[in-house]
């Protein structure tokens, strides 16, 4: 025989309360008193009840969806940061949508805010146009890692400090010729560090020559042309901070193949500190972003917001780490003071 599936009112008539209250054991447990929700918990076992999601959120308008909007899916510094958010988001009853704004036109930004896919969007890419996110019709949003203004909240690192740490590392090493492997042009990422190793730089006395800014954005061809760039100066910088680890893992291994020794020739400093930069040879000394927490506070300070019903709410400046590996030595002999 076909066995009869457990309802809301079956949960109710056994332990003893409305299905209202049901409701709120399962959804909201810590506004029901621990005897009421101890009862509905054992009925729930008993009877083997299990809630549908799609009816629960239709009862509190909801679609029970997060999205969140990637520049760039195949680039690994994201992982991390999505399986963090995932982390507090799955808990909570929301599925994670992931769109990449690289590959979708930017037309679709205005039906993802205004179509009700989603209860809350995660904004990873600065460069989508702010006048988009500012329609009252879509739902909370947070950005997470990039940003735009000060008027939506935000997750970030403090990356003019993480350059200015990078940039005095380097000093401390004994490098006094030390140029800049950028990221994308107008980018807020790009210019935030390009500003704090300026800062760097002018506080120690020491010049950022336009000849050792190396144009180009955060992919590891970007750092193979900032390599071959390099290897064709007269005077070249000793040490190179490059504003992204994939940047930097592309500049070490066009100067390998080159025949140029990191760091005996050239010492390299990343951002971010990816998987992979642990692994290289050398190991890359980078600033480390703690994605898995930007991606956790992006969920909780989202989750916060929706439970509000709030468009508005805090921002968080996470602190960033100098992790010292093998691809930063003391320059070679001569070529430590400015020509």
């Amino acid at each position: 025989m076909r066995q009869k599936v457990a309802t809301i009112q079956d949960v109710a008539r056994l332990s003893g309360v409305s299905t209202a209250t049901v409701s709120r054991a399962l959804s909201h447990p810590d506004r029901v008193a621990e005897p009421t929700r101890e009862a509905v918990l054992r009925a729930v076992r008993e009877t083997g009840y299990v809630a549908n999601p799609m009816a629960r959120n239709l009862r509190r308008r909801r679609t029970g969806s997060i999205l969140a909007l990637v520049p760039n899916l195949a680039n690994p510094f994201f992982s991390e940061i999505l399986s963090g958010l995932a982390s507090v988001l799955t808990p909570a009853g929301y599925g994670l949508l992931i769109a990449d704004t690289h590959t979708d036109p930017a037309g679709r930004l205005t039906y993802y805010l205004e179509s009700g896919l989603a209860d809350g969007v995660v904004v990873f890419d600065g460069t989508l146009p702010e006048e988009a996110l500012a329609t009252r019709r879509r739902p909370p949003v947070i950005l997470a890692c990039e940003w735009m203004g000060e008027t939506l909240p935000s997750v970030r690192v403090d990356n003019a400090a993480g350059a200015e740490i990078a940039i005095r590392h380097l000093h401390e090493m004994g490098h006094r010729r030390i140029g800049h492997a950028m990221g994308p042009a107008g980018n807020v990422l790009t210019e935030s560090r390009l500003a704090g190793a300026r800062r760097a730089l002018e506080a120690l006395g020491l010049p950022l020559r336009e000849d050792w800014i190396f144009r180009g954005d955060f992919g590891l061809a970007s750092g193979s042309a900032a390599a071959m760039t390099w290897l064709g100066l007269k005077e070249r910088p000793t040490a190179v901070f490059c504003a992204s680890d994939e940047t930097a893992c592309g500049f070490m291994g066009a100067l390998q193949h080159a025949g140029i020794s990191v760091p005996s020739d050239v010492s390299v400093v990343g951002f971010d500190d990816i998987e992979v930069a642990a692994h290289l040879v050398p190991p890359l000394t980078t600033i480390r972003q703690p994605r898995r927490q930007i991606g956790r506070r992006a969920g909780e300070l989202l989750s916060a917001m929706i439970e509000a019903r709030a468009l508005g709410g805090p921002s968080e400046l996470l602190p960033v780490e100098l992790i010292r590996r093998q691809s930063v030595a003391p320059p070679p002999p001569c070529q430590g003071d400015l020509p």
